[in-house]
C-alpha cells in the first residue's frame, strides 16, 4: 500500500503527503552544503565545491549563477535540475527588463521560480526538481535572501543553510548572526560556518562565494584569489 504513494506524484498518502517531494528534499539533504546570511548592506552565499576525482577541471564545477545583474543563487542537490531552473529564471528577468526596462525585484523573481517548481509537484510525467535554492539580491527595500525548496515553498530569511550539513550549519549561524552585522563580517561569518565539518583544507578552489551589495548592487562570485585572501584573514 505504501509504495503506491511512494511512486505516484500526484496522489496524497492517507498522512496527507506527498511523498516523492520528501524524497526530492532527501536528494536536497545529500547535496553539498550552501548557505547565505543578510547583512545590513548587502548578502553573501557560500557553498562547498565537491570533486569526484582528482583528474576534473576545477573550472567546470559552478555551483552559483547569476539569475539577473542584481540577484544571484546557489543550490544543494542536483545540478542538471539548477541549470533548467537558472535558465527559466533567466528568462523571467529579461520579459520583466524588456517590458518595465528596469530590474526584476528580488522577491517577485523568487515567487516565479517557486512557480515553476509548484508545478513540478502537481502534474503527471514529471517529477520534482531535486534542488533547494537560496537567492540573494538587492532591491528597493535593501538586501534580501530566500530559499526555495523542491515544494515550491519560500521564505525569506536572515541567514540559511541547505545541504548534506544544514543543521550543524544553522546551528552555528543562529548563535553567530547579529541584526547590525556588515558583508564584510558576513563573508568571514559565511567562511567561518563552512568550516565547521568540513572534510579536508579548505582553499580557494573548492568553496565558492557571492556577494551583492549596496554599493555595488550587481551581483558577484569571488575569484579564487579573493577567497584565499579571505581564508588567510580567518586563520588569523
Amino acid at each position: 500500500m505504501g509504495d503506491r504513494y511512494a511512486f505516484s506524484l500526484t496522489t496524497f498518502s492517507p498522512s496527507g503527503k506527498l511523498v516523492q517531494i520528501e524524497y526530492a528534499l532527501n536528494a536536497v539533504s545529500n547535496g553539498s552544503t550552501s548557505l547565505g546570511i543578510k547583512a545590513t548592506n548587502g548578502c553573501v552565499i557560500a557553498t562547498e565545491k565537491k570533486f569526484a576525482s582528482t583528474l576534473m577541471e576545477v573550472d567546470s564545477i559552478k555551483k552559483m549563477a547569476m539569475l539577473s545583474e542584481n540577484i544571484g543563487a546557489v543550490y544543494s542537490g542536483m545540478s542538471g535540475d539548477f541549470r533548467v531552473l537558472v535558465k527559466a529564471a533567466r528568462k523571467k528577468a529579461q520579459i520583466y527588463f524588456r517590458t518595465y526596462h528596469e530590474l526584476i525585484p528580488v522577491t517577485q523573481l523568487v515567487r516565479e521560480i517557486a512557480t515553476i517548481m509548484q508545478e513540478f509537484t502537481q502534474s503527471g510525467g514529471v517529477r520534482p526538481f531535486g534542488a533547494s535554492l537560496l537567492v540573494i539580491g538587492m532591491e528597493e527595500g535593501g538586501p534580501r535572501l530566500f530559499q526555495v525548496d523542491p515544494s515550491g515553498s519560500f521564505w525569506g530569511w536572515k541567514a540559511s543553510a541547505i545541504g548534506r550539513r544544514m543543521v550543524n550549519a544553522k546551528n552555528f549561524l543562529e548563535m553567530r548572526y547579529s541584526e547590525t552585522m556588515e558583508l564584510e563580517d558576513a563573508i568571514h561569518t559565511a567562511i567561518v560556518t563552512l568550516k565547521e565539518g568540513f572534510e579536508g583544507q579548505m582553499t580557494g578552489d573548492n568553496i565558492e562565494i557571492g556577494i551583492v551589495g549596496r554599493d555595488n548592487p550587481e551581483f558577484r562570485i569571488l575569484t579564487p584569489a579573493e577567497i584565499r585572501d579571505y581564508l588567510a584573514e580567518a586563520d588569523n
